[in-house]
């Protein structure tokens, strides 16, 4: 027993920093951006807190599921810039919206709402009275980005996605690789004024090592969709959309390349938003639903890589 996605929602802030305004604060240009990473703009917060921009997308998600709150057996979130250790972002979203389910985080960086997919799947199938489950990424990217930092500050943005699931059968398979360490992707927290403790730590912001990111996520990428396509005996032909990560758009092309597949089965709004992370897939697949392109019964993969390090890929029948 899994289940099936019966309504999504997104949030994204309404203030739109485009490259150009980032090349007023930083040394970079539109051109470096657009040819590097493929954003053209990203949202960013000016007064929102994580949990607010959670909050908004998971009421929209209820919204185009025709879901009442107090339908839901579950909540489950993912973040890595919550404004609060504790209480948990899930608890925050419960809070708001009046709920009174049970509500628990995880945090797998930007393979996190996946995550959440295989979590809810385990809790289906390990409580048969579970009938709907909210799972939602929020971040505020902004709140942990070096903006003297080039590197990172033009890649990534803020905002939220959220899917309302209902037990059923569309949750096909999965496959999920872990190689920890933080040599590649990290995000220290502050240390604190401890006058026992007398390590140093680095500044709490990102902190990534670009072309090992990219090496590893083109090869995760790669090697979860093959796998995913031959456990299952499909091809490509037999998937109508691939929702990858939104890192980088050269990372979606090289894959797509890989694969020997078009990259028009990948869908993508990168330039819009950058990377938001834990948010990412959800924003997509909210946009992809809404644009008409996804019909009931088809085939989607998605798939994501991110801190911890961590990859995952998901097959879901709409």
């Amino acid at each position: 027993m899994s289940f099936r996605i019966i309504g999504t929602g997104m949030y994204v802030p309404p203030k739109a920093v485009t490259n150009d305004d980032l090349a007023q604060i930083v040394e970079t240009s539109d051109e470096w951006i657009s040819k590097r990473v493929g954003v053209k703009e990203r949202r960013i917060s000016e007064s929102e807190f994580t949990s607010e921009m959670g909050l908004k997308a998971a009421q929209k998600a209820l919204e185009d599921s025709n879901v009442k709150v107090e339908e839901l057996d579950a909540i489950f979130a993912a973040t890595v810039s919550g404004e609060t250790s504790s209480p948990s972002m899930s608890c925050m979203i419960q809070h708001g919206l009046g709920a009174t389910c049970m509500a628990m985080d995880i945090n797998a960086a930007c393979s996190a709402f996946l995550f959440l997919l295989e979590t809810a799947a385990a809790f289906f199938a390990l409580h048969k009275n579970f009938k709907k489950i909210l799972v939602v990424g929020t971040e505020r990217m902004s709140g942990i980005l070096d903006f003297t930092d080039r590197s990172t500050c033009v890649i990534f943005g803020d905002g939220a996605g959220a899917a309302v699931l209902e037990r059923g059968e569309n949750y096909l398979d999965s496959v999920i690789t872990v190689k920890g360490g933080d040599d590649v992707i990290k995000i220290p927290h502050g240390i604190g004024n401890s006058p026992y403790f007398n390590r140093e730590q680095d500044t709490p912001y990102v902190h990534m090592q670009g072309q090992e990111t990219f090496k590893y996520a083109v090869t995760s990428i790669t090697q979860d969709i093959t796998t995913l396509l031959e456990n299952n005996h499909l091809t490509i032909d037999d998937i109508a959309w691939i929702v990858p990560h939104q890192a980088n758009k050269r990372i979606i092309d090289f894959a797509a390349k890989r694969l020997g597949i078009s990259n028009s089965k990948f869908f993508c709004d990168i330039e819009k938003y950058g990377n938001t992370s834990s948010a990412s897939v959800p924003i997509a697949l909210h946009e992809l639903a809404q644009s008409g392109n996804l019909n009931r019964g088809d085939k989607i993969i998605l798939c994501a890589f991110g801190g911890g390090l961590s990859n995952v890929a998901c097959l879901i029948e709409w």
